[in-house]
Parts: structure tokens; sequence; C-alpha cells
């Protein structure tokens, strides 16, 4: 049987579909919560959102130590794969006194419900771990 890469064509490949999820049951619609929409980014925006949460810190003169800032990262993921609602909609931002998504993302929701909000927005993109478990284990 011979090998052939048109499976592995753009045309050919199945899509990632976007996920409905209901991040808060405060944000209510004839009585129902309002399903949020969360779509997959593409492994460029990704790198680029981890490049942002990236940072170089001198450790002693000539000497740089990288960190990584996972919270933040996971906001801009968060933010960056929400579809709707519009989380650079300026009436929105404006509502809530926000000034960009992210924090306009962190001023809709509650703590507990960014954090699980996180989660499955690490789901919808493909992440086997949460980003915190992953951490974790590099730590150790």
């Amino acid at each position: 049987m011979g090998r052939s890469l048109s499976a592995f064509l753009a045309q050919n490949v199945e899509k990632v579909q976007a996920v409905r999820y209901a991040a808060t049951e405060r944000i209510q619609e004839d009585g129902k919560p309002v399903e949020w929409e969360i779509g997959c980014i593409t492994g460029a925006q990704d790198a680029a959102l981890r490049n942002q949460c990236t940072k170089q810190v001198l450790v002693r003169k000539h000497q740089y130590r990288e960190t990584f800032d996972a919270n933040a990262y996971l906001v801009k993921l968060a933010a960056a794969s929400t579809l709707f609602p519009d989380l650079n909609n300026g009436e929105l931002q404006k509502s809530y006194g926000a000034v960009d998504a992210e924090s306009l993302l962190t001023a809709m929701l509650t703590p507990g419900e960014l954090s699980a909000y996180e989660l499955k927005v690490q789901e919808a993109n493909g992440f086997d771990k949460p980003m915190e478990d992953t951490v974790e284990e590099a730590k150790n």
C-alpha cells in the first residue's frame, strides 16, 4: 500500500469545530445562560501569544533567564479563542470599563468562572492537560 501526501493537504484535513460553553450562569437570555463560542487558534497565533508572555529576566550582569507568565498566557489564549461574544466590541468593553479583550474577559467573569473557562478553552485548543499541570510538571 503506497503512502500519499494528499491526506495532509489543507482541503483534506478535518476542521476543528467550535465549542459552545456557558461561561457563567449570570449572563442570561430568556432565563437560560448564554452560550459562548470557543474556536481553536492556529499554531502561529499560539506561538505569538507565548512570545508575548515570555520575558528575559536579568539574573546577574550579562546573564538572563527566560520566564513564562502562564496566567497571562491563559487569559490571552482565552480571549483569542473566544468567537462569541466579540471581546473586541467597543460598546461591550466600555460597559465593563475594559480597554482590551483580556481585561474585558477578566471583568466579565468571576475568578472561578474564568478558571473554568480557561480549562474549556485549553480543551477546545487540543491541550490534553491543563496548563497549570504542565507548568507544575516542568518545575519538578
